[in-house]
């Protein structure tokens, strides 16, 4: 039987499919009194779970086999963690006027998020960028953003994010950094039934990111927060993170050829240096932000879908460039020699192989948080 597949013609992410029906369910039904405290337990309990598989798969050896790029990485981490909120803390001149201060909120915090790894790695495979370099650019952008989100948070949205109080740093380090390093401490002895069972874990994550999603939505809707926002107002901040993001493209493609990289690296640098991770955002909002969660995390949600569909056509056009088509040729003349000194051999390799390469990193980037 053919396992049914999400139609390659819709424009919507399915995973943020998924968190919209969440969030409907959580304005229908939202969790009251008992119920309440039972998911917000339970989302402190996937926020720390998640947090421990992300340590637990992150790779220590291959990080710091990746240093030896040190310029491409670092050029990503600024990008992630300096400029982007640079141009976050420049939107501040939309307030009240075209965003409210809830909003500039969420939009700032986006802004300090840490990048993505599947979909960087996905978008920059399909293009014929450096994908190991993506691989370790996302990696390290993740590892930062463990400590420099929050602790940026904290400082430059200052109340709204719950300060530098030591309740909220305590509340960091023991629901984020405490995980996350025990997951590297034990990777030794579970990264081989993490590696064995990423299909299934993959619900986990997903699972336990929809859950914090509910939690806090009903909150939210308990405390009347979504009588902030307007029909008008999201249309408004749809369109600032579209110039947002238009910013940061340009400015990671064009900035890298500036500083003398190559195409293969430039492509790492765009995907990683420009996106902003869903997964890794919703669980710190929910710790930094409280009962705000559910407009603090609605900018992030937004742009995460558009990043995608953005990026899947530009990676598209990438992959169309004069030397994507000659790396493909070479890697087909390799291919088809590899191929014909086999017993038996087949021969010269189907054209589709590449074609079944860029569908399923696609697919890779369509799944990511």
């Amino acid at each position: 039987m053919k396992r049914p597949s999400w139609p390659s013609w819709m424009p919507i992410d399915p995973y943020i499919a998924a968190i919209l029906g969440t969030v409907g369910l959580a304005a229908l039904l939202p969790a009251r009194g008992t119920a309440a405290d039972v998911a917000s337990g339970a989302s402190t309990t996937a926020v720390a779970l998640l947090f421990f598989l992300y340590g637990a798969r992150l790779s220590t050896r291959e990080a710091l086999d990746g240093l030896r790029h040190w310029r491409l990485h670092l050029t990503v981490l600024l990008c992630t963690f300096a400029v982007f909120p640079l141009l976050g803390l420049a939107a501040k001149g939309l307030v009240p006027y075209v965003l409210t201060p809830a909003l500039f909120s969420g939009f700032l915090f986006l802004t300090l998020v840490p990048s993505t790894i599947q979909s960087s790695i996905a978008f920059t495979s399909m293009a014929r960028g450096n994908v190991p370099a993506a691989i370790c650019a996302g990696s390290f952008s993740s590892l930062a953003g463990i400590v420099l989100t929050p602790l940026l948070a904290a400082w430059l949205l200052g109340h709204s994010a719950g300060g530098f109080s030591a309740d909220s740093l305590l509340k960091i380090v023991l629901q984020l950094l405490v995980p996350f390093l025990a997951g590297q401490f034990l990777r030794r002895w579970v990264g081989g039934f993490l590696a064995r069972n990423k299909k299934v874990l993959g619900f986990v994550d997903r699972g336990s990111i929809l859950l914090v999603v509910y939690t806090a939505f009903s909150q939210g809707m308990v405390e009347g927060v979504w009588s902030q926002i307007t029909p008008a107002r999201l249309g408004a901040l749809l369109g600032v993170e579209a110039v947002l993001l238009a910013a940061m493209l340009s400015l990671t493609w064009y900035g890298a050829k500036k500083l003398g990289f190559g195409r293969a690296d430039r492509i790492a640098i765009q995907f990683a240096g420009s996106k902003k991770s869903l997964a890794a955002g919703l669980p710190m909002a929910s710790v930094l932000f409280g009962a705000q969660a559910s407009l603090a995390v609605l900018p992030l949600m937004l742009f995460h879908q558009m990043q995608l569909m953005v990026c899947a056509v530009i990676a598209k056009r990438r992959s169309h460039d004069p030397e994507a088509v000659e790396a493909r040729a070479a890697e087909a003349g390799e291919s088809r020699i590899a191929e014909s000194g086999r017993p038996g051999g087949a021969g010269p390799v189907s054209s589709r192989a590449g074609s079944a390469a860029t569908r399923t990193a696609a697919g890779t980037a369509r799944r990511s948080g």
